[in-house]
C-alpha cells in the first residue's frame, strides 16, 4: 500500500472515530452541562447549578426561578410559563422585579425576601394566609388543631449546636435548636410504618415552591401517581404549585454525598400534622415551612431520633 493510501486510510478512520464519540459527548452535556435545570440557593440567597454532583455559583439570567440559557429568549420563558398554568390551572409564576439580583431570589419560584418573625407567636398571624407568594398559602384554623403542633419556642436540652435540627418521629416534633437551652418547636407529619427512618442528614439545597419528581417504586406502588405526574424538564413530576405534594418549601436530606430522597417540606394535608401518615419525608404545615426554610441553613446538620 502507497504511503498517500496509508494516510487517506489513516484520516478516514480517525474521522470516523470522532463522529463516534461526538454523539455521547454532546449527550453528556445536558442541561448546557449541568446536572439538572434547577438551581439551588446557600443560607445568604447566593445561587448555584450543579455539575457532576458538585455545585458551582450562578450569576446568569432568571425566569421563574430557573436558570435562562444564553439561547432562550425571554419570550421563550415566558411561554413554558404560559404552558405550565394552562395544564395545571394556576396562576404563572409572579414576575420578577426588573431590578432584581440573583441574591434575592429563591431557588424554585421567586419569592420576596422575609424576615423570620423573632418575637412573641401571634398564631393568628403566623398561620394567616400569604398573599406576596407565586402562589397562595391558605390560612390554617388553627383553633382546630392541638395546640402543642403549633409553632412554639420551648426549653431544649440537647449537646447538639444551635442551627441543627432534630425531629423526634414518635413524638411528631421537629425542633431547630437555638442558643441556652431553647429550641423553636413545629408539629410534623412522619413516616408510616414501613417507611420511618433514622440517623443523621445534612441540607444539601433549599427551594421554593419545588417540583416534585416521586420516586419509580412510589408510581409503581400507587398507579394513581402516573395521572398526577407530567413529562418535566427533569423527569416525569408535579410541577411548584397548590397541588404540588412538597408544598411552598423544601429542604433536602443528603448522607455522605448522595441523595437520601427524603425532605423536610410543607404539605397540602396539615390536618396529617401530628400523624405518621408519610412514606418517609418530614412534612409541616406550609406556613411553617417557610418559617424554618427562612431560619435554618444549607449544611445544617439534620438528627432524626430513632
Amino acid at each position: 500500500m502507497s504511503l498517500q493510501n496509508r494516510r487517506k486510510l489513516l484520516f478516514g478512520a480517525a474521522t470516523s472515530l470522532g463522529l463516534a464519540i461526538l454523539p455521547t459527548h454532546v449527550l453528556a452535556q445536558t442541561f448546557d452541562g449541568f446536572d439538572d435545570d434547577r438551581l439551588y440557593q446557600d443560607s445568604n440567597g447566593s445561587l448555584f447549578r450543579r455539575r457532576g454532583g458538585q455545585y458551582v455559583p450562578y450569576n446568569g439570567r432568571v425566569s421563574n426561578g430557573r436558570p435562562v440559557p444564553d439561547s432562550q429568549t425571554d419570550l421563550d420563558a415566558e411561554a413554558y410559563a404560559r404552558r405550565r398554568a394552562e395544564r395545571y390551572g394556576e396562576p404563572p409564576p409572579a414576575a420578577e422585579a426588573p431590578n432584581q439580583t440573583p441574591r434575592q431570589q429563591q431557588a424554585g419560584y421567586p419569592v420576596p425576601p422575609q424576615e423570620p418573625d423573632n418575637g412573641p407567636i401571634d398564631y393568628t398571624r403566623a398561620y394567616a394566609a400569604i398573599a406576596n407568594e407565586p402562589f397562595p398559602v391558605q390560612a390554617i384554623p388553627y383553633k382546630k388543631f392541638n395546640p402543642i403542633y403549633l409553632r412554639q419556642e420551648v426549653d431544649f436540652r440537647t449537646n447538639e449546636p444551635p442551627g441543627t435540627i432534630v425531629v423526634d418521629p414518635k413524638a411528631h416534633f421537629l425542633y431547630l435548636v437555638l442558643p441556652n437551652g431553647r429550641a423553636r418547636r413545629y408539629g410534623v407529619g412522619v413516616g408510616k410504618q414501613g417507611f420511618s427512618w433514622s440517623g443523621s442528614a445534612t441540607i444539601n439545597s433549599k427551594q421554593a415552591w419545588p417540583d416534585w419528581y416521586p420516586p419509580k417504586e412510589m408510581i409503581a406502588r400507587r398507579p394513581d401517581l402516573a395521572r398526577e405526574v407530567d413529562k418535566l424538564q427533569s423527569g416525569l413530576g408535579v410541577p411548584g404549585g397548590t397541588r404540588n405534594p412538597l408544598g411552598a418549601r423544601a429542604m433536602y436530606l443528603w448522607q455522605n454525598n448522595k441523595d437520601t430522597l427524603f425532605r423536610i417540606h410543607g404539605t397540602l394535608e396539615p390536618h396529617s400534622i401530628g400523624k405518621s401518615v408519610s412514606s418517609g419525608c418530614i412534612r409541616m404545615i406550609n406556613q411553617d415551612a417557610i418559617d424554618l426554610f427562612n431560619r435554618v441553613e444549607v449544611g445544617a446538620k439534620v438528627v432524626v431520633l430513632g
